[in-house]
């Protein structure tokens, strides 16, 4: 593989060492360089071609026979360098070649080109970031900093290489800063005109987090903690970085699990639906706040000094060739990833007066250093076979080690191998680390994610909707360590309690997916009190557990709603249940829920009657709300490749939509059912649930008999009828996955079939005769008859 890197940096350097590592390499060219990469690593050839040159660069990439294009700096990906060697149909550009390119689109580059693009995208996908205001009238601006009273920052929108970001401490100094940027062009254009972003400071410590993409998957490099300020204790002007450590000691795998899920894919899933996906590397600026972490900023490549520092830590068996290069190709799920195991440090050494007026051309004298540590040029060049400052930060010292202190340590013993007139380095680089590790600080229960105030809170919540599911024999208040029921309430005779517990499955993704949860609550409960009707008993109470990584008042709050309507709906009483935060369980967002009803039968009425049931006794079923709560893993597949939004639509209802359709609660049969139950009109009863008719009717059913059921007699619904056309289901497949459109079935005398149907009719609930008992032959429980009528 030929590669071509564009840049002259040091995080251009770190590349072409670490490329030149791979077996898979057998030529590297940097354009245009500098003078670590002019020699001293094998493969490696500077190429004297300007980084902005485009046409000149893909004259060169041709007529080399370049594999893999990777441009390092962010003015030629904001320029759109990437449609220059762009590969693959979508191609325009008259002069684009079919090179592979690791680095974004132009249209994907606004979000380091323009931070009030990204900032607009950001509040779009729900990001979290800082509050903000774009200003591209300096009056206006001025106006609004007038008008606060809080400690704010502004960036120049376009690029200002690292330096655009203006945090002042007073009222005179923010306007004195908008003025300088306005007014005065400070940062010239700052690539985008004259707009600012004006945006709250947000207080915590700084992550950097540097992640592969291919557009769909991102794969995260360890996290990093960048110095910007160009004097030691952060202090003086922003700079493009003056220092760098990883991993950092302020993100665990949770926190990490936390960035993943609720900001880069986010981040990467939103570039794609809104047409422009990333491909490369996505650099994002964080900071870690009480709330959590907010983004400051995206960038659109390898960080510098972020990229000396991490490179280190790849394993050996990381191909950095062919992780690019699957990022390119859109395969970057196929590629591993390791990490070494231990830190990496860099210290950047820069002319005097960086970041402002300073020398160049100065002689440097550079010696030998000591394995696992590294020397990666920046602002140099060679002249006369002399090396000589060529830029404001000009030479980095990056090391590896077992300890953060160790790699410290070896840094900083590094840079005295380096000596020129007027260098300048921070002697504090890591310091806030070593200050979190030297402080010893009093975890709280809070701290490690769980909050008991915000259980307290939800209780007092949700109390008056479990009081209104009081009934005799409870007062339903919860709060207690258990729920208390008077069996001496109830007018049972010889009472059995019955017991039965269920969950609502992946249905939650949906709820989750659309913020509605009120209707999955009314599921918990409908599935278990269901169950109940089964064995002929009245619910009486009912308790639930709800379990999440992160308690959401509104979240949890709408979900137990939802339970004390079930418990309404069916007459029994909410007397208790479980909240559990659960950090790193669950995904962001995500929950789980179970439910457990206790009901009561009299002896005589205890379902199934399996001595009464006899050959021609009738099946009587009734008609359900839709899908319920099963099946619901097939449902998310079947919209998932239809390449449909939970908010779209829905194919079979125009007039609601896909989320808010199979959103809809599992029907609770128990108030018209349990009344002809009492009058023993009933010899048996199923709850079709997972299974569907074929394995759930044989559960009531005496070992010699065997339901036949005519599937003709009612009508599949739009909504069944669209899934198993959208799935291709067979009717096998489709029979023992859903309901089919009954949620009930009642094992009756023929004689009184009519009688039952009127009854539930007069109850609200539409009835049909749908089969009868026969005799069992071999194992079959259950056979379906005309499901030739179920076309797709």
């Amino acid at each position: 593989m030929k590669i071509l890197i564009i840049g002259s940096g040091g995080r251009e350097h770190a590349l072409a060492w670490k490329l030149s590592q791979s077996t898979t390499v057998d030529a590297i060219y940097v354009a245009p360089g500098n003078g670590g990469t002019q020699s001293g690593i094998p493969k490696v050839t500077n190429v004297a071609i300007n980084a902005e040159d485009f046409q000149q660069m893909v004259n060169f990439a041709v007529t080399s026979n370049i594999d893999l294009v990777v441009p390092g700096p962010e003015v030629p990906l904001v320029a759109g360098i990437e449609s220059h060697f762009r590969k693959g149909p979508l191609t325009l550009m008259l002069d684009s070649v079919g090179i592979p390119c690791f680095g974004p689109s132009k249209e994907a580059s606004r979000m380091e080109g323009s931070k009030s693009f990204s900032k607009d995208f950001m509040h779009r996908h729900g990001i979290p970031s800082a509050e903000y205001r774009n200003f591209c009238l300096y009056d206006e601006a001025k106006q609004y900093l007038d008008s606060i009273s809080h400690k704010i920052v502004i960036k120049a929108s376009g690029l200002a290489a690292g330096k655009g970001v203006i945090i002042p401490e007073t009222k005179e100094e923010a306007q004195t800063a908008l003025k300088e940027m306005m007014v005065s062009k400070e940062f010239g254009s700052a690539g985008t005109g004259d707009e600012v972003v004006i945006e709250e400071f947000l207080e915590g410590d700084e992550l950097s987090i540097l992640a592969f993409s291919d557009g769909y998957t991102i794969k995260m490099l360890p996290p990093a903690q960048d110095h910007k300020r160009i004097f030691d204790g952060d202090r003086g002007p922003n700079t493009g970085g003056m220092g760098c450590y990883a991993p950092t000691r302020i993100a665990s795998q949770n926190t990490l699990k936390l960035i993943q899920d609720t900001i880069l894919q986010p981040t990467i899933d939103g570039m794609r639906h809104e047409g422009y996906p990333f491909k490369g590397m996505l650099f994002t600026g964080l900071m870690m706040t009480k709330d959590g972490p907010k983004v400051l900023e995206y960038n659109v490549r390898f960080g510098d000094p972020e990229t000396q520092t991490v490179l280190p830590l790849l394993g050996d068996d990381s191909d950095l060739a062919e992780i690019l290069l699957a990022a390119a190709e859109g395969y970057l799920d196929g590629v591993k990833i390791t990490i070494r195991e231990g830190f990496a440090a860099t210290v950047v050494i820069s002319a005097g007066g960086y970041p402002g007026n300073y020398e160049k051309n100065t002689e440097i004298d550079l010696r030998p250093v000591s394995g696992d540590t590294q020397i990666f040029h920046a602002g140099t060049a060679i002249i006369n076979d002399k090396l000589v400052t060529a830029g404001g930060r000009v030479i980095a010292a990056s090391a590896f080690a077992e300890t953060l202190e160790k790699a410290v340590e070896k840094a900083y013993s590094a840079v005295k191998s380096i000596t020129f007139d007027g260098m300048h380095y921070r002697k504090d680089i890591a310091h806030r680390a070593f200050k979190q590790k030297s402080s010893v600080e009093s975890l709280t229960y809070e701290g490690a994610g769980v909050s008991v105030d915000a259980g307290n809170a939800l209780v007092e919540k949700i109390k008056k909707a479990v009081r209104s599911t009081r009934i005799p024999g409870t007062d339903a208040e919860i709060g207690g360590f258990g729920g208390v029921f008077d069996m001496r309430a109830t007018k049972y005779s010889d009472p059995l309690l019955v017991a039965g517990i269920d969950g609502v499955g992946t249905k939650l993704k949906i709820a989750c997916a659309t913020g509605k949860h009120h209707s999955v609550g009314i599921d918990l409960v409908a599935m278990s009190v269901n169950d109940l009707l089964a064995q002929g008993a009245e619910p009486l109470f009912f308790l639930d557990y709800f379990s999440t990584s992160k308690l959401s008042l509104e979240q949890a709050g709408s979900f137990i709603e939802g339970v004390a309507d079930g418990c309404r709906q069916s007459g029994c009483a909410l007397i208790g249940g479980e909240t559990a935060e659960m950090p790193g369980m669950y995904e962001v967002g995500d929950y789980d829920a179970a439910g457990c009803a206790v009901g009561a039968v009299d002896r005589e009425h205890l379902l199934p009657q399996l001595g009464s049931m006899q050959e021609g006794d009738q099946l009587v079923g009734i008609q359900s709300n839709g899908l319920h709560s099963n099946g619901y893993s097939l449902v998310r597949k079947i919209i998932e490749l239809q390449n449909l939004q939970w908010d779209d639509p829905a194919p079979w209802n125009s007039s609601s939509t896909v989320g808010d359709e199979l959103l809809i609660p599992t029907r609770i049969y128990v108030k018209p059912v349990i009344k002809i139950v009492k009058q023993g009109l009933v010899k048996g009863l199923s709850h079709i649930t997972g299974g569907g008719l074929t394995e759930n009717i044989p559960r009531m059913l005496p070992p010699h008999l065997a339901a036949e059921v005519d599937v003709s007699c009612w009508e599949q619904s739009p909504m069944f009828r669209w899934l198993k056309r959208a799935g291709s289901l067979q009717n096998d497949e489709y029979a023992r996955t859903w309901n089919t459109g009954i949620g009930l079935v009642l094992v009756v005398s023929p004689g009184n079939v009519g009688q039952v149907i009127s009854l539930l009719a007069e109850s609200g609930e539409r009835a049909m005769a749908i089969g009868k008992l026969v005799q069992r032959v071999g194992s079959t429980g259950c056979e379906l008859k005309n499901m030739a009528g179920w076309k797709n």
